[in-house]
């Protein structure tokens, strides 16, 4: 095969490849990841093989994984962005700006319709993609680093009273923004200063 024949060929996969994963977000979104088979994806996806999702991605994990990693480049190198600012800040509002900027920023980039908020939704509905998830962003260092700016700030909570309200603060970000992505033109920078405020009160509410 000549090499113009080979390159129309891998520009072709990328372009399948891209079409099924964009696919399967909105049919994950929509419908949930274990209500949707490969088959429907790929026939949602007009692809006639049945076997297109199996050979482009392997598993249905391992396309849930690649969704995951479509998403997490462009939130890391916000994150990283706002870092560069206010790595060196004690102010418990600019690391919760930090948590919440990236999924926001991210979302207002890329525009209307999206399915990445109620993608997202979906995989804290179960454990199993959670931990898929986890292990996905396991070495976003610049995660880790807000994580450890906003813990900073919270030194009068306990570590369970801080874990708690560490996974309350990311149920509200994630279900918010789904909520928000259903609407017909989502306002992301006044959803993100909404969530902010909210996040904030949240943190510094009294322990009773």
């Amino acid at each position: 095969m000549s090499t113009g024949g080979r390159r129309a060929r891998t520009g072709q996969a990328e372009q399948t490849r891209a079409l099924i994963l964009a696919t399967a977000e909105r049919l994950f979104a929509e419908q949930g990841v274990h209500a949707v088979s490969n088959r429907q994806i790929g026939e949602a996806a007009g692809q006639g093989n049945n076997a297109a999702v199996a050979y482009h991605f392997g598993t249905k994990t391992d396309l849930v994984r690649a969704i995951i990693r479509r998403h997490a480049e462009p939130t890391e190198r916000i994150r990283r962005r706002l870092l560069a600012v206010h790595s060196g800040s004690d102010d418990l509002r600019v690391w919760v700006t930090c948590v919440v900027r990236p999924i926001t920023d991210h979302l207002a980039e890329l525009g209307h319709p999206s399915w990445y908020a109620r993608f997202s939704a979906q995989l804290m509905t179960e454990p199993a993609l959670l931990e898929v998830a986890a292990e996905e962003f396991r070495d976003a260092s610049g995660l880790h680093a807000v994580i450890d700016g906003l813990q900073r700030c919270l030194p009068d909570l306990s570590e369970e009273v801080r874990h708690e309200r560490t996974h309350m603060a990311h149920t509200l970000l994630v279900h918010f923004c789904a909520q928000r992505e259903r609407e017909a033109a989502p306002v992301w920078d006044a959803t993100a200063v909404g969530l902010i405020d909210a996040i904030v009160g949240l943190f510094t509410a009294p322990v009773t």
